[in-house]
């Protein structure tokens, strides 16, 4: 169930513009402890770097994810991650791990990193709390336990009010966002996703947003993967690269 990401909220449900959304996201990274929000991977880096800066861990690495499986293209994930020795974090829709339990099994034993995103794929902002946690716990439920002590979470199409963020973190979990956004939402081409990535690099520590269920995301990766490895970044999955 591919998706446009819509822009982040403010707590009384108000979009926010990009500039505002963008001070919103840095100020709530640097208030909120990494136990609850993360973004990123990094230390906050001086903005004068040119070059991307060395993470708190002492390599460059960078964090795929994929929103919104498992479905009917899972398995072509799998098997091309596979070949290229990259391991990930897939964020799960609860109601397709209930449809499709075996490609849920399928990828925990690859080694993959699972985590919940909500049970029906609505915003969390819209959600009761009963609802939400309604949705966090059932899905949960469906995935392997996780070896975090507080398991990842990650809103459908970001969008997160004050009251769904602590509801979450109430929950028990971390609520995991993104840094980079790879675009390929927004497009069908697998070429244009991959220049996204030459011309526009992510930086040492990202976490990199992209979909399952996508054709032309599915085609991009070998691109993907190999021009992050040419920048030198090791690919790792988020709880490896926040925790």
């Amino acid at each position: 169930m591919p998706h446009k990401p819509l822009p982040e909220t403010s707590a009384d449900g108000v979009s926010l513009s990009s500039v505002a959304r963008k001070g919103a996201r840095a100020l709530a990274g640097r208030m909120m402890p990494s136990s609850l929000l993360v973004m990123n991977g990094t230390e906050s880096p001086p903005k004068s770097e040119v070059r991307p800066t060395t993470s708190r861990h002492g390599r460059k690495r960078v964090a795929l994810t994929f929103d919104d499986g498992p479905d009917e293209l899972t398995p072509e994930y799998l098997a091309l991650l596979d070949r290229l020795r990259v391991r990930a974090t897939f964020f799960l829709v609860g109601d397709a791990c209930a449809r499709h339990p075996d490609h849920v099994r399928s990828l925990a034993a690859a080694g993959h990193e699972l985590a919940g995103h909500g049970y029906t794929h609505q915003r969390f902002s819209a959600l009761s709390t009963s609802e939400l946690r309604s949705e966090l716990e059932r899905t949960q439920a469906l995935l392997p336990a996780s070896p975090r002590e507080r398991p990842l979470v990650r809103p459908p199409h970001g969008a997160l009010s004050l009251p769904a963020f602590f509801t979450c973190a109430r929950a028990g979990f971390t609520v995991a966002l993104w840094s980079y956004n790879s675009g390929d939402w927004a497009t069908d081409r697998a070429d244009v996703i991959a220049r996204n990535f030459r011309e526009r690099p992510p930086e040492d520590g990202a976490i990199v947003l992209m979909h399952e269920g996508q054709r032309w995301t599915l085609d991009a990766l070998p691109a993907v993967v190999g021009s992050l490895r040419d920048r030198g970044y090791e690919l790792c999955t988020v709880g490896e690269l926040v925790d």
